[in-house]
């Protein structure tokens, strides 16, 4: 990839990119994202982006923007399904169609995974990704995340159960379990 990329927290100027980029990216969102569907609409986008300052400062989710070092919206990555008491968090992360297959996802799941544990508590970042989604699982690995196993059919998408790989990256790899 010759263009650096950095995330930041969503704003409200993303809109219009976050649009275009799901739009430009549906048929390779749809398999995978439960939130993506054909008739989505720039009203979800808007209604997602203005509901992130709250989830951020209740600590419910953290939602990133993945951008170009010339500003182009390139996806999104964030930290959800956050359990504080357990220490741990899902880490996910997309691409728009036009920027794959340029170490864009892998990049930026990097810095949020250093985002995530210079600013957060949590202990131990989690990939969840369906059987078939090798790209998502590719990422999981370039970024030294453990494989620990099958979930049998632990994602719903529109209704179709999915087997999915889980992935762990913990603070401390060291760190002995009871």
């Amino acid at each position: 990839m010759n263009d650096a990329i950095s995330i930041r927290p969503y704003r409200s100027e993303d809109i219009d990119g976050l649009y275009e980029a799901v739009r430009e990216s549906m048929r390779e969102l749809l398999p995978w994202m439960q939130w993506c569907h054909p008739e989505y609409a720039r009203a979800e986008t808007v209604a997602w982006v203005e509901a992130r300052p709250t989830a951020w400062e209740t600590k419910t989710e953290f939602a990133f923007a993945i951008e170009s070092e010339s500003g182009l919206f390139l996806g999104g990555c964030g930290l959800n399904r956050i359990e504080h008491e357990n220490g741990t968090a899902n880490l996910g992360y997309w691409v728009r169609t036009s920027a794959v297959g340029r170490g864009v996802a892998t990049r930026a799941a990097e810095l949020l995974r250093e985002w995530a544990f210079a600013n957060t508590e949590l202990h131990r970042l989690e990939i969840v990704s369906a059987v078939g989604n090798t790209a998502s699982q590719r990422v999981a690995e370039k970024i030294g995340a453990t494989r620990e196993g099958t979930l049998r059919q632990r994602l719903v998408v529109r209704g179709q159960r999915y087997d999915a790989v889980l992935y762990s990256i913990l603070r401390s790899p060291s760190a002995c379990s009871i």
